[in-house]
């Protein structure tokens, strides 16, 4: 890849991060949307149009706002892993790329307001892990290139146990991402155009080291830490939050974090991200 690839400087004027949930139900106090405009004043809150978000309604804010210079961010995992074996679900129908992925999920679920765990529960033991009856689970690890490239102690979407699990979140936003149904660009599985908004992959933990917070420590629960985080991206204070939970702090400080970075160049063109892996798995804004 190639920093033709990178916007024009001035490409986004608004920056959005949600906090996603792939929980059960149709109501998700694990979501949160937050959203900032250039300059240094800190993100705000999105109120959703009830008490609390759906998934639904979240697609529903995308399509609205889908003309705006906005790049919007989501902490799930947008495809499986596919190169290490050549399939996403070896042994399932064939998807040669994320978008036949994100089709044969949502085709293959049942649960309401875009959720994923009825697909996730038919195939424990053959592709997800759900507990010791599925086996080992080490027999499940299998990574995508961006979550091998990044290092540490990346998860995977085939664990589906643990509070660290992405899985049910992933495949759940597999399901909004086909929703949409190609109306709003997916980076790096669509090229970045001239206007409108772009959705991205993100990963909260990177807005947190950035911010200051060290590892194991990601999780920022009060305003004083908060402010602390934001003044090191370069941002005011925020206002008060009623109530303080990592899902707000989260999506307020990553949102903060894409308006700092959103125009590096070589955030759009990281050197291991070959085509084969922007189509097949995607990769997540901010590994370089």
């Amino acid at each position: 890849m190639n920093e033709a690839c990178a916007p024009a400087p001035d490409r986004f004027r608004r920056f959005a991060a949600i906090d996603w949930s792939g929980a059960r139900g149709a109501r998700h106090k694990g979501i949160a949307l937050a959203t900032c405009d250039s300059g240094t004043a800190a993100p705000t809150l999105v109120d959703p149009p009830d008490s609390v978000w759906s998934r639904t309604q979240i697609l529903d804010w995308l399509l609205a706002h889908r003309d705006e210079p906005m790049i919007v961010g989501f902490d799930f995992s947008f495809s499986a892993p596919f190169v290490a074996r050549g399939a996403h679900l070896p042994g399932e129908p064939e998807t040669a790329d994320a978008r036949a992925l994100w089709a044969h999920v949502d085709a293959n679920s049942a649960d309401t307001d875009l959720g994923a765990a009825g697909f996730l529960e038919a195939r424990r033991g053959t592709h997800f892990y759900l507990g010791a009856a599925d086996g080992r689970k080490a027999d499940f690890l299998h990574y995508r290139a961006c979550e091998a490239w990044a290092g540490g102690k990346p998860s995977t979407v085939y664990d589906a146990i643990g509070a660290a699990q992405v899985a049910k979140a992933s495949f759940a936003g597999m399901r909004l991402l086909h929703a949409l149904d190609g109306r709003i660009p997916v980076w790096p599985f669509d090229p970045v155009p001239d206007s409108g908004a772009v959705i991205v992959e993100i990963y909260t933990a990177i807005a947190a080291r950035a911010g200051g917070v060290r590892k194991g420590r990601s999780k920022l629960r009060d305003g004083e830490s908060l402010d602390a985080a934001l003044a090191a991206l370069g941002c005011d204070p925020h206002a008060g939050l009623a109530t303080y939970d990592d899902h707000r702090t989260d999506a307020i400080l990553t949102a903060a974090w894409l308006r700092a970075t959103a125009h590096t160049p070589t955030l759009w063109s990281p050197p291991a991200m070959t085509a084969q892996i922007a189509a097949t798995e995607g990769w997540t804004f901010g590994i370089s």
